[in-house]
């Protein structure tokens, strides 16, 4: 294996170690608050009035909680396979989910737009750029919801306050905060992880008297401009803080940047930038690529480079890939394959990249101080990678000044602006990047708990960590679904893969069952604590690890015990995993699940 000797890996180890430390907290993910009482105001929708109607007290044959990606791929399968009676319930005024919620300036997808967004293919849309900004990926969402007619039968402005499996009927009951109260044979949920925002638990955040906002619910009519990128031209006079500093932040300041009289961006941990190099999407080459079942060939591709898999060429080319292509060359330099010299390879190959994206920050930003803070010294994969071609050159603007609290945060907020390290800085604006609930319970996040089968609730068999077959099905829960990464393919680096595969698979399913005049499905407990068994057999979490700096990929740096090595994804990767899916899925035994017809039931 080729040496490095310009790399000091024992002094990179422990200056990696020593920024971790400073920045735990015993406190974890309650470092953060929840948008309750006074501060639900956060939570209000800025962006489409609400319409009143008459509570629905029907019934349907699927309902779908959750109008983003997850519920357009599964409720699109659906409609394929014959099952026009689909229901999706969302809790925003329309289809999109995170991309309805975040419209901030400058939102971006940060992987490429011929993997990320799903349904292209059959949608006959070509994005036009390779990482797609927001206002046409939610016009997808939409196109996906008009090309399946999920609109005639879609919830919007809608919150499920319950779910419960009523037994002698052989179906859910739903109930909602606009007094729907209806059935549905067969229930699915992709609530998705980036929904619910969080603030940072900053003493006297309510006392701050100027103006201040979530960028999940970016006020445009406070900073002018819209999310098609109008210019802000409110802020020339205003002084703004932006308290965070991970992906939102990276996209959002460089707007933030131009249009601010003077913009203070408050740093707790400085996020990994590197190239993005977005362009727009030629037609021409498009037409040549897009054959029949390319969207597929692209995923697979993309997975199989970016999860170590195999493949002959790289179609994609992006950040995401680069990290398994230099991987993949340590590995390939190696005399013997053993576990520690794969992990000194992935080290390695770690420690180059990292060195390069720091070297950029020194080549873009003039000021040496502020480039110096602006380095992120952890591994790539410890928080979410972030790309981006103006957000290191947004701090060599006039007006714009980075706010390192070395790892502390943010110390307090006044009613005149916010205090760091002593020193307050009084603004007019404080914007809020602080992200979302990601490490929290899923029926938290939620906003609903599931009652099965005997008067369970999904918190109580979740008690111990999360229990599965797939990351779908869940045992003493008939005819649930579940549309989520975890305990499937846990391809973090572009969720919409998982959730492809998993409205497939589901579709399938739902078919299977109305076909053959099944009234339950139910994944056996043998077979869920087989998959259970299986996952803790593996190399455990491989994103975030406890080594890591804090952040959400490891639960702020707490250790969650048995809850924790649940968390992960199929032993032998992503690639594997939706290999493992499709044979399964396609062989109409669907081993492992029990359908049960009504005269099985009541005999």
């Amino acid at each position: 294996m080729t040496d490095h000797p310009s790399i000091d890996k024992d002094a990179l180890r422990r200056k990696y170690r020593e920024e971790r430390d400073k920045r735990l907290r015993p406190d974890g993910n309650d470092q953060y608050l929840r948008l309750r009482g006074t501060l639900a105001r956060y939570l209000d929708d800025p962006y489409t009035p609400r319409t009143e109607r008459e509570p629905r007290t029907d019934h349907v044959t699927v309902a779908f909680i959750g109008g983003g990606f997850a519920g357009l791929v599964t409720g699109a399968r659906l409609k394929e396979a014959g099952v026009e009676d689909v229901r999706v319930i969302e809790k925003g005024g329309d289809f999109g989910g995170t991309w309805y919620w975040n419209r901030y300036p400058g939102a971006q997808c940060d992987t490429a737009s011929l993997v990320y967004m799903p349904l292209l293919e059959e949608t006959g849309h070509m994005p036009t750029e390779k990482y797609a900004h927001g206002p046409e990926i939610l016009e997808h969402c939409r196109r996906i919801g008009k090309h399946y007619d999920l609109y005639d039968n879609a919830l919007f402005h809608t919150e499920v306050q319950s779910l419960e499996w009523d037994e002698r009927r052989s179906r859910w009951r739903v109930r909602t905060d606009r007094g729907d109260d209806f059935t549905a044979q067969f229930v699915a949920m992709g609530i998705g992880p980036l929904h619910v925002p969080k603030l940072p638990g900053i003493p006297g955040i309510q006392s701050f008297g100027g103006h201040s906002f979530h960028t999940s619910r970016w006020d445009y009519a406070y900073t002018g401009g819209d999310p098609l990128g109008a210019p802000m031209d409110r802020l020339a006079d205003k002084r703004v803080a932006v308290i965070g500093t991970g992906a939102t932040a990276v996209q959002c300041v460089p707007h933030l940047a131009r249009a601010c009289g003077r913009l203070y961006v408050f740093q707790r941990t400085p996020s990994s930038v590197d190239v993005r190099d977005n362009r727009p999407i030629d037609p021409e080459w498009f037409a040549k690529i897009a054959t029949p079942g390319w969207q597929r060939r692209w995923l697979e591709n993309f997975t199989a480079n970016q999860a170590g898999g195999a493949a002959e060429d790289d179609l994609v080319m992006d950040g995401w890939t680069d990290i398994s292509r230099r991987y993949r060359g340590r590995i390939q330099e190696l005399d013997e394959l053993t576990p520690e010299t794969m992990r000194a390879a992935f080290e390695d190959s770690d420690f180059e990249k990292m060195e390069e994206i720091r070297a950029r920050v020194d080549a873009v930003v003039r000021d040496r101080e502020t480039a110096r803070k602006l380095k992120a010294w952890y591994r790539q994969l410890c928080k979410r990678p972030c790309f981006h071609d103006e957000y290191l050159q947004a701090f060599n603007t006039p007006g714009t000044h980075l706010v390192d609290t070395d790892g502390k945060g943010v110390e307090r907020i006044t009613p005149d602006g916010v205090v760091a390290a002593g020193e307050e800085y009084e603004v007019d604006c404080v914007i809020y990047a602080s992200g979302f609930e990601v490490g929290t319970d899923y029926t938290r996040r939620a906003g609903y708990d599931l009652t099965g089968r005997g008067g369970v609730r999904l918190s109580d068999h979740w008690a111990q960590g999360m229990r599965s077959l797939h990351g779908i099905h869940v045992h003493g829960f008939p005819n649930a679904f579940l549309v989520q990464p975890t305990q499937g393919a846990n391809l973090i680096s572009n969720i919409p893969h998982n959730l492809t595969e998993a409205g497939r698979t589901i579709a399938l399913i739902v078919k299977y069952a109305l076909d053959h005049g099944h009234e339950e499905v139910e994944v056996t407990k043998e077979a869920e604590d087989a998959w259970v068994e299986l996952l803790l057999s593996g190399p455990g979490p491989l994103l975030g690890s406890p080594d890591c700096t804090p952040g959400y990929y490891n639960n702020e740096g707490q250790d969650l015990g048995l809850r924790g090595r649940l968390n992960v994804g199929y032993p032998h990767g992503a690639m594997a995993y939706f290999g493992y899916l499709e044979r399964w899925r396609t062989s109409d035994a669907f081993d492992g699940l029990e359908f049960r017809s009504a005269k099985a039931l009541y005999d």
